[in-house]
């Protein structure tokens, strides 16, 4: 027998459990760009079973020395790209600018931070003034609103005869809420569907979307040029951009060789392949969310259809229980599970909440609004008045929590170049340490 046998399978299980800290070949972002390297130390997950959610690039020294004049273009050392799963799903590009004190070494013009009360602002003037269409990410935002904005209505149609019983009219919950919970959970399920589409169609080349310029002013002192950082919409690789269609390559998707969507030459897929799911996907927090977000809304649609008027009124109490109540806490069940994916994608550990991140808060409110609907359903199998009350009561707070969790994803949709302070980090510092 050969001995290194053991050794063998050791390294293969050592390479598993390490799986959140390396990517796949085919899947490592940004492995075509020349200006940008990968800090190794910075890739990360939250589980070590499943694939890294986050990375940090920085901008390489020779990438942006002064070609023409010979002299010294100082590189921003604190300024980082922020890879992150999410952001790629949804076309966003980060920028970290860690917190360490200015140097000669570190001068750079960046952005406004995405958290000033300006960039607020704007963001929020964007929700009412553009309508990317053509954008995947801002489709399943928008389409999961309305569909919240929907189950709102539903809930004041079964909930508030209960407490206000002079505003009920005839009929209102078999037709206002039956009818509004068909329309709910079809819209639910198309906005799930979107999803689904959006996590295998992520960026695998990544993109960076940022352009390095060299500033006209120069340090006199120094001899030192000022680095620009500025966003380069044109050069961006996303198929989010490309209004030209709504599914297919970014505006460079033509002339730019790390903007292929595919190595094999792909631009858009509806589902993947099998392999792709086992070696890729079957790891992926976000596709797992996605899809899981997509089963719950299949199941939980059976109750929406149930819900019609011609239908619910007709079932026995069995069926009821069977078609109506239990395929909510199936759904909603889901509905949860989808929302704790979600967050857990945001997060560096499974532990550590991410507060700071847009996409943290969206799964948290989606994953409250799953406890509305799951809740829901679990005080309906009661018949009771106190039961029948908490049930109508649940899907009301509930769909406010889907609707604040669309709103902000919805918002999210639109700030495509986030700015962030963080904390430097300690390879960072030692770095400028030693260029002092």
């Amino acid at each position: 027998m050969s001995s290194p046998q053991p050794d063998t399978v050791q390294s293969d299980s050592s390479r598993v459990l390490d799986r959140n800290r390396n990517f796949l070949p085919s899947h490592r972002p940004l492995r075509h760009h020349p200006v940008l390297r990968i800090d190794h130390d910075r890739v990360s997950g939250p589980f070590s079973f499943l694939n890294p959610t986050r990375a940090h690039f920085r901008p390489v020294r020779e990438s942006i020395q002064g070609a023409e004049t010979g002299s010294k273009v100082s590189e921003p050392p604190a300024v980082t790209y922020k890879w992150t799963s999410r952001n790629n799903r949804k076309g966003r590009h980060a920028l970290a600018v860690e917190s360490v004190g200015p140097t000669p070494e570190t001068k750079h013009v960046i952005p406004a931070k995405t958290i000033s009360p300006r960039q607020i602002a704007l963001g929020l003037w964007k929700m009412v003034s553009k309508y990317p269409v053509w954008d995947i990410s801002y489709d399943v935002a928008t389409i999961f609103t309305f569909g919240s904005v929907i189950w709102v209505i539903n809930a004041f149609f079964v909930w508030l005869p209960l407490v206000r019983p002079d505003t009920e009219f005839k009929n209102e919950e078999l037709y206002g809420g039956g009818i509004t919970a068909f329309i709910g959970a079809t819209i639910f399920e198309i906005g799930s569907f979107l999803l689904m589409a959006e996590a295998v169609n992520e960026n695998r080349t990544g993109c960076f979307g940022w352009a390095l310029e060299r500033a006209f002013s120069e340090d006199r002192e120094t001899g030192s040029q000022v680095v620009r950082i500025c966003p380069s919409k044109s050069t961006c690789t996303h198929h989010h951009s490309n209004k030209r269609n709504f599914v297919g390559k970014g505006n460079a998707g033509r002339s730019s060789p790390a903007s292929t969507a595919d190595e094999d030459g792909k631009s858009w897929i509806w589902f993947p392949s099998k392999t792709e799911i086992q070696t890729h996907y079957i790891h992926e927090l976000g596709f797992l969310a996605s899809f899981t977000q997509l089963i719950a809304a299949t199941i939980f649609w059976i109750s929406g259809f149930t819900a019609l008027p011609g239908i619910y009124d007709k079932m026995s109490r069995p069926i009821t229980i069977i078609f109506y109540w239990t395929p909510q806490v199936i759904g909603g069940t889901g509905f949860m599970i989808s929302g704790a994916l979600f967050m857990l994608e945001t997060q560096s550990k499974w532990y550590k909440p991410a507060f700071k991140t847009l996409g943290w808060w969206i799964g948290a409110w989606n994953l409250l609004g799953g406890v509305g609907f799951t809740v829901c359903p679990a005080f309906g199998y009661d018949q009771s008045s106190w039961a029948q009350y908490q049930a109508c009561l649940s899907t009301f707070w509930g769909s406010w929590a889907f609707l604040v969790g669309s709103v902000i994803q919805w918002y999210e949709s639109l700030a495509k170049y986030p700015v962030e302070a963080v904390e430097a980090h300690e390879k960072v510092r030692n770095e400028i340490a030693d260029d002092k």
